[in-house]
């Protein structure tokens, strides 16, 4: 074998070589892994960012997986990302799925994130939900429309404090408000008098002021003796005024029925209410009884009883002898 034979095998060999190495470092670069039982789950999502087809898929920072297709609904509006995780990975159905980055200009990756494995897990053609990636842009937009919208409530704020001073801090106002602040400084000194008179009052008058208060002390525990005396003896006669009340209740239905007789004409008292003709005899008769009355208050009894004779006037008397007059 020549030498330069013999060379370019070795230079062949070494070439390849690096080829396989460098296929190497870009497959394990990019979570090769040589497991190749595996099983199917499918995400979907509304947004996947920047994640690509062969993104590693990690859990609880452990690769268990990679994103083996990525593909777009009809409607535009979802896209179902395809994961083919290892077979001896098990993964529940409650699990949170949620796109992430690595670091801040990292490649994006799938996060599984278990919760309480209270599920089922999953199995070969399951599809879950998962949550869209952070959107810094989307971030930024919203970020510049609130500042736009904190400009224009400082434009406002601005406009609101030229109101104030040209309408509220003129000098007009200015003066009424010291105005105002010397009314309150006077109102203010006159109150720290009063509440100094009313401590001199207080202390000059200390000793009527504790006996009224002890005046006060016994006349409430009088009240208390009072109304315990007065719940004994309602406890005690309690049987009684429950009868008491049964009779009042009593009277006053009596009173009620009486009073209804009398609307509707019943009874004596009835019939006189309603009886013209007998209301006016009793008319008549109270008339004469108070005649009666007077009389007897002016003349008495004996006065009414015997009448005296009236004298006789312009009498003859008759002669004794007939025929001869006794005065001849």
């Amino acid at each position: 074998m020549s030498q330069k034979r013999l060379e370019t095998k070795v230079g062949v060999f070494v070439a390849i070589g690096l080829v396989v190495l460098a296929v190497l470092l870009v497959l394990f670069s990019k979570g090769f892994s040589f497991n190749w039982q595996n099983y199917r789950v499918f995400l979907r999502t509304s947004n996947v960012g920047g994640l690509k087809t062969g993104a590693i898929v990690l859990m609880s920072g452990v690769q268990v997986g990679k994103v083996s297709a990525i593909k777009l609904a009809a409607d535009g509006r979802t896209v179902t990302v395809t994961l083919k995780l290892n077979k001896g990975i098990t993964v529940y159905r409650d699990a949170n799925f949620v796109i992430e980055q690595s670091g801040f200009l990292g490649d994006q990756y799938v996060a599984i994130v278990p919760t309480k494995n209270a599920d089922r897990p999953l199995h070969e053609g399951d599809e879950v939900t998962c949550e869209a990636p952070f959107n810094l842009l989307e971030v930024a937009r919203n970020a510049s429309g609130f500042v736009a919208r904190i400009d224009d409530v400082a434009k406002k704020v601005d406009t609101a404090i030229a109101d104030l001073r040209r309408l509220v801090l003129n000098e007009e106002t200015l003066s009424n408000l010291a105005a105002t602040v010397g009314t309150m400084r006077t109102a203010s000194e006159h109150a720290v008098t009063t509440v100094d008179n009313i401590n001199a009052l207080v202390q000059t008058n200390s000793e009527p002021v504790t006996m009224s208060l002890s005046n006060l002390v016994v006349f409430s525990e009088h009240l208390n003796q009072l109304a315990a005396t007065l719940s004994q003896v309602t406890t005690t006669n309690a049987p009684e005024i429950s009868v008491a009340i049964k009779n009042v209740e009593s009277a006053t239905a009596t009173l009620k029925s009486l009073l209804d007789d009398l609307q509707t004409g019943k009874g004596l008292a009835g019939t006189l209410l309603k009886d013209e003709q007998v209301a006016a005899h009793v008319s008549l008769l109270a008339s004469n009884l108070a005649i009666t009355s007077s009389n007897l208050n002016r003349l008495g009894l004996w006065g009414i009883l015997w009448k005296p004779k009236a004298p006789r006037t312009n009498v003859v008397s008759r002669p004794i002898y007939p025929g001869r007059n006794p005065m001849n």
